[in-house]
C-alpha cells in the first residue's frame, strides 16, 4: 500500500502532484541533486537510490512486483539512425544523375546529428507507465495529482471512446479519447465558503458592506464556468507532445505513444532525461528483471489496448 506521508520533507521525493508541499520536495532535489560520483555508497545501493527516486515520481501506487512485471519494456529502444554511406560505389551514377547536392545535404545532416548525440533513450523506461489513463488524465492538466485522477477514473467520471470506464490501470492505444466530467474537476468549481460565512445574516449585514471584497476570488459572470488556478501551479502547466486537449470539452486524444530525440525527451521527469539516476535505475531493473510470459501469467495483465 502507498505511504500515506507521500509529501514528507525528510525524504523530499517528488510525486505527480501540484501540492505546495510536492513543489518544496521538488525544489530540493532540483538546487541539491544527489552526485553518486562523489557518494561513498557501493554502486548496487546508488543504483537502489536511483531507482526509489524514479517509482516515487512514476507510478509510485503501482506495486513493485507489478511494475518489473509488466511496465518494463524488455529493452530500451535504439532510436540512432542507421549509419548510411553517402559516397561509395554509386558515386559516378549520383554525379551522373546530378544528386551531388543531396549527398552533402545528408553529409552534413550527419554531422548535426552527430554534434546534438544521442537519444535520452533512458527515460523510455517509464514509457509504459504514461500510457496509463490516470496519469495521461494528469498529463492533460484535469487533475491535480495523479491519486486525484486515479479517484475520478475509479468512481466513474471519465469516459474512454464514448463509453463510462472504471479501470484505472488500462493502458491507452494511439488514438484513444478519454473525456472527463467537468463537474469533478477541482478548479472549474466555485471555492469553498470561508469561515465566517456561517455567522447570523443580521449581525453580519453592516460589517459585510463595510468590508472590501476578497481579492484572491476572482468573480466570474453567472452562467459561465468559474476557474479557479490553485496556488504554485504554474510549474505543471504544460501538455505532452503526444497529447491533444481540449479544454473546451474537457476531453483529450492520445496521439501515439512518446518518444525521444537527442536532446529532447517527451516524458516529463524531475531528472535529467539522460542522467546518471536515470541511468543507473534502468542498470538495477535490468538485473532483476522477473521473466514470466505464461498464459496463466498472461491472464493477470493489467488492461493493453493495442
Amino acid at each position: 500500500m502507498r505511504d500515506a506521508n507521500v509529501f514528507g520533507t525528510r525524504k523530499c521525493l517528488p510525486r505527480m502532484s501540484w501540492s505546495v508541499q510536492n513543489l518544496y520536495n521538488l525544489w530540493r532535489r532540483s538546487m541539491y541533486p544527489d552526485n553518486f560520483y562523489r557518494a561513498t555508497a557501493s554502486l548496487p545501493k546508488q543504483r537502489w537510490i536511483s531507482k526509489a527516486l524514479v517509482r516515487a515520481f512514476h507510478g509510485d501506487f503501482i506495486n513493485e512486483k507489478i511494475f518489473k512485471r509488466w511496465y518494463l519494456p524488455p529493452t530500451i529502444p535504439d532510436v540512432r539512425p542507421k549509419t548510411r554511406t553517402s559516397l561509395g560505389d554509386t558515386l559516378a551514377l549520383d554525379d551522373f544523375a546530378g544528386r551531388n547536392e543531396q549527398i552533402e545535404r545528408n553529409i552534413k545532416r550527419q554531422k548535426e546529428e552527430q554534434e546534438k548525440g544521442l537519444a535520452p533513450v533512458g527515460s523510455l523506461m517509464v514509457s509504459e507507465v504514461e500510457r496509463r489513463i490516470d496519469v495521461f488524465i494528469f498529463r492533460c492538466c484535469f487533475a491535480h495529482s495523479v491519486y486525484d485522477a486515479r479517484r475520478m477514473v475509479i468512481h466513474g467520471h471519465v469516459l474512454l471512446n464514448g463509453r463510462k470506464h472504471s479501470n484505472a490501470n488500462t493502458r491507452l492505444a494511439p488514438g484513444d479519447m478519454v473525456s472527463v466530467d467537468p463537474a469533478v474537476i477541482p478548479f472549474l468549481r466555485d471555492p469553498p465558503a470561508s469561515k465566517g460565512a456561517t455567522k447570523d445574516p443580521s449581525e453580519s449585514s453592516d460589517a459585510e458592506a463595510a468590508e472590501p471584497p476578497d481579492a484572491s476570488v476572482t468573480p466570474h459572470k453567472e452562467g459561465l464556468t468559474p476557474f479557479n488556478l490553485p496556488p504554485y501551479a504554474s510549474p505543471w502547466i504544460f501538455l505532452p507532445a503526444y497529447a491533444e486537449v481540449s479544454f473546451q470539452t474537457c476531453s483529450a486524444v492520445y496521439v501515439r505513444h512518446p518518444t525521444a530525440r537527442p536532446g529532447y525527451s517527451e516524458i516529463a521527469t524531475p531528472y535529467d532525461a539522460d542522467g546518471e539516476i536515470v541511468r543507473l535505475a534502468w542498470e538495477w531493473y535490468s538485473k532483476r528483471r522477473p521473466k514470466i510470459r505464461s498464459k496463466s501469467r498472461l491472464a493477470t495483465m493489467p488492461e493493453n489496448r493495442r
